[in-house]
Order: C-alpha cells, then structure tokens, then sequence
C-alpha cells in the first residue's frame, strides 16, 4: 500500500527555464516578485521549483533589489 502523505516525487516546473531567463538580474523587479511572497518573504526552492544554485541566485538578487529599495522587505503585518 502506498503512503499518501509522500509527495508524488514529480518535480514542479522551473520558472526560470520557462521564462528562458539565464542570468537572474537584481534589477528585473518583475521576475523577482514571483518568487516573494505577499508578505515579502523568499519563498522556498520547494514552491518555486528552482534548483540549489538557481535558488541562490535568485535570494541574492533578492536582497539586492531589497537594498536599492526595489522589493520590500519582510513584514508581518501587525500594526
């Protein structure tokens, strides 16, 4: 009998491979909000479904829009 809480092991489609992106830029703030949540928060490689390095590259662009005050920041929404 199979476990049903596994995950069926099919891979989640690349974003960057089907937007044909290969070098992730830290100014393409279109491409970058994809991968933020509402609340501003980097989602994880396995909600993208991004590879180890491709992940990389992409939370450094992150930070770095975030640092030239492109993408916000995280919040948590108290106020």
């Amino acid at each position: 009998m199979r476990n049903n809480d596994r995950p069926s092991g099919r891979r989640k489609p690349n974003l960057l491979q089907r937007e044909g992106v290969v070098q992730v830029d830290w100014k393409d703030t279109s491409l970058l909000r994809k991968f933020i949540s509402d609340r501003g928060k980097i989602r994880s490689h396995r909600v993208t479904g991004l590879t180890a390095q491709e992940q990389r590259e992409v939370a450094k662009a992150i930070k770095n829009a975030r640092e030239m005050a492109l993408l916000p920041y995280p919040s948590n929404g108290r106020k």
